[in-house]
């Protein structure tokens, strides 16, 4: 690893460890450092990126905290709390409505979460979250994300019509591949990440579904 990137290690051992404290214990910007690494442990490991969080926390610090919760976010996903994760998200879009030109990806992970699992307490917020983010489809996973959440919320409320049509959008997107941009034409596009979203995507396109979902709403 480059003497750069030690801030960014994807694994975590003793020494690795040690390293990484000598290194932060020198640098002027512990905060920004903290939240890094964090952010490359969210998925590898979570307990410890939810340890260097709280470090992070304790500073003090508010220009990365949209990112750090995001990072939190992800960690408590990959140990099963997603009532956690739901919170985490929330602060992070609470910290970036103060700070309107700072962006991460906290609206569309927040959205295909609620929307996915489907929760429906927090329906309403990501509605919200929605429309605050209209404007902000520049890449197809943010076309999907946001055609994509809305499509299953709707489903879930029985807007038969309207979650089929957003559902088309979602996956009309999804299948793009190309960003638009030439010189990134692969950045922004659909992963298998979100393959699970796709096939309940695809359920909502066609008949089957609803006869599930509301039998008493479909005729022969």
């Amino acid at each position: 690893m480059a003497k750069a990137e030690w801030y960014r290690n994807s694994e975590w051992n003793p020494e690795i460890e040690a390293a990484f404290f000598e290194k932060l214990r020198r640098a002027r910007d512990k905060a920004q450092y903290l939240k890094l690494q964090a952010a490359h442990l969210a998925k590898p490991h979570p307990q410890v990126a939810l340890s260097l969080l709280d470090q992070f926390f304790a500073l003090g610090e508010e220009y990365f905290l949209p990112d750090a919760h995001v990072a939190a976010a992800n960690a408590y996903l990959f140990l099963g709390q997603t009532d956690r994760a739901v919170e985490a998200y929330k602060k992070a879009l609470e910290a970036e409505r103060q700070r309107p030109s700072y962006r991460t990806t906290a609206w569309n992970e927040f959205v295909l979460l609620v929307a996915g699992h489907p929760i429906e307490s927090e329906f309403d917020e990501a509605i919200r979250v929605l429309n605050e983010n209209r404007s902000d489809l520049v890449f197809p996973k943010l076309v999907f994300a946001w055609h994509g959440a809305y499509a299953l919320i709707q489903a879930q409320r029985g807007h038969r019509e309207e979650a089929k049509d957003h559902a088309i959008k979602a996956l009309d997107a999804a299948h793009q591949g190309h960003s638009g941009f030439r010189r990134d034409p692969k950045i922004g596009l659909i992963g298998k990440e979100h393959d699970d979203i796709k096939r309940k995507l695809q359920q909502l396109t066609g008949k089957n579904f609803w006869k599930a979902l509301a039998p008493w709403a479909i005729s022969n």
